[in-house]
C-alpha cells in the first residue's frame, strides 16, 4: 500500500496553500443550536476557491509533481467539484488539463470547467467505467490527478482541519465532534488526521447518502466494499463507488462511525442551511447537516462543527429544493 499521509504532509501543504485559499470561518446559528441543544459550528467550504473544498487538494497535488510531469499536462474524472479543482490549478500552473465528466452532471460545473480552459470528456456514470474514459490520456503520457485515493490530495483536503481546531481553539472551544461529507473518503480522511493531532478526544463522523454509504457499510465489514448499483441521489457530487484503499484505512483508523442520511433530509439541511445560515450549499454538500437529525450524534450540550463541503448548485435544482419546502 502507499505510505498513508501524516500530520506532516498536511502542514506543508498548508505551506503550499497559504495565500492561495480562503481561511473559511467557523459560523453559527442561535436558532439551530436551541433546535438541537449544543453548540454547532459550521465551516463554509461553500465559500472557498471554486465553491467547494477541493481546490486545497487539487493544488496540492499539483504542487506536488515535477515540471517534467507538469508539461505532460494532467487529467481528472470528477462529478464537477474536483474537476473545477483541477482546472483552476493547472490553469494557475499553466498546463493542459482533461476533466472527464459525468454527461448528467450539474450544467453550471460542466461550464465552470470549461471556463477556466479545461477539456471536458463526457461519459455516462451508470454505464462507462472512469478509467477506462482517462486510460488513453495517461497512455499519451498525461498525469492522473485523482479525486480522493491519493495521499497529496488527502493531505491538501486535511487542511481543513488545522483551520477548524486552530479557529475553535481561539473561540475557546473544545470540539466534541467533526461532521463531514463523505464520497469517496479524502475529505473525511485529510480533516481525521488533523482533529486527531490537534484534539485527539474529538469525535469525527462521515455522512452519506442512503444507498451510496459504502464508508459505513465497509467500516461494519472491516474492508472496502462498493455499493449495490441501480440506485440514484441528489447528491451529486458524493456518489462513488467504493472507498479508496488509503482512504479508507485512514478512516478505519479515525472515525468514529459513519452515518447514512435521505435525500428528504438532506433537502431539509439544505433550505436550513439558506434560512438560518444565509449559504447556498449544495445537496452533497450539505449531508453533514441533515445527519445532526439523525439522531446518530449527541448533541445536548455538545460542541460540533459541521463541514459545508461545496455549493456548485445548478439553479434548477436548488429552486425545487426550495419550492419543496
Amino acid at each position: 500500500m502507499t505510505t498513508l499521509p501524516g500530520i506532516a504532509d498536511i502542514h506543508a501543504a498548508a505551506s503550499r496553500l497559504s495565500g492561495l485559499i480562503v481561511e473559511t470561518p467557523l459560523l453559527e446559528s442561535p436558532a439551530l443550536n436551541e433546535r438541537f441543544g449544543g453548540r454547532i459550528l459550521f465551516k463554509p467550504e461553500t465559500l472557498q476557491r471554486t465553491g467547494s473544498f477541493k481546490f486545497r487538494g487539487a493544488y496540492n497535488k499539483l504542487s506536488s509533481l515535477s515540471p517534467q510531469e507538469r508539461s505532460r499536462g494532467v487529467v481528472a474524472f470528477s462529478s464537477g467539484n474536483h474537476a473545477q479543482g483541477v482546472a483552476a490549478s493547472a490553469a494557475m500552473f499553466g498546463v493542459k488539463a482533461v476533466i472527464a465528466m459525468p454527461a448528467d452532471a450539474p450544467a453550471m460545473k460542466i461550464g465552470n470547467v470549461r471556463a477556466m480552459g479545461a477539456e471536458v470528456v463526457p461519459f455516462d456514470r451508470f454505464r462507462d467505467d472512469r478509467m477506462s474514459v482517462v486510460r488513453p490520456y495517461i497512455d499519451k503520457g498525461m498525469v492522473l490527478v485523482p479525486p480522493f485515493d491519493d495521499p497529496a490530495i488527502i493531505a491538501g483536503q486535511g487542511t481543513i482541519g488545522l483551520e477548524l481546531t486552530r479557529q475553535a481553539k481561539a473561540l475557546g472551544v473544545d470540539l466534541d465532534a467533526v461532521v463531514i461529507p463523505c464520497g469517496g473518503g479524502g475529505l473525511t480522511s485529510g480533516i481525521s488526521i488533523a482533529v486527531k493531532d490537534g484534539s485527539p478526544r474529538t469525535d469525527v463522523w462521515a455522512v452519506e447518502p442512503e444507498h451510496f454509504d459504502d464508508t459505513r457499510r465497509s467500516l461494519a465489514a472491516g474492508a472496502p466494499v462498493a455499493n449495490e448499483p441501480g440506485y440514484s441521489s441528489i447528491c451529486d457530487a458524493i456518489l462513488t463507488a467504493q472507498p479508496g484503499e488509503i482512504t479508507f484505512e485512514i478512516n478505519r483508523r479515525n472515525l468514529a462511525g459513519a452515518i447514512a442520511v435521505s435525500d428528504k433530509a438532506t433537502a431539509q439541511a439544505v433550505r436550513d442551511a439558506m434560512a438560518y445560515l444565509k449559504l447556498v450549499v449544495e445537496p452533497g454538500g450539505c449531508v453533514a447537516l441533515a445527519a445532526l437529525s439523525s439522531g446518530e450524534i449527541e448533541l445536548s450540550g455538545k460542541c460540533v462543527a459541521v463541514v459545508l463541503s461545496g455549493g456548485n448548485v445548478d439553479f434548477g435544482t436548488y429552486a425545487e429544493i426550495m419550492a419543496a419546502a
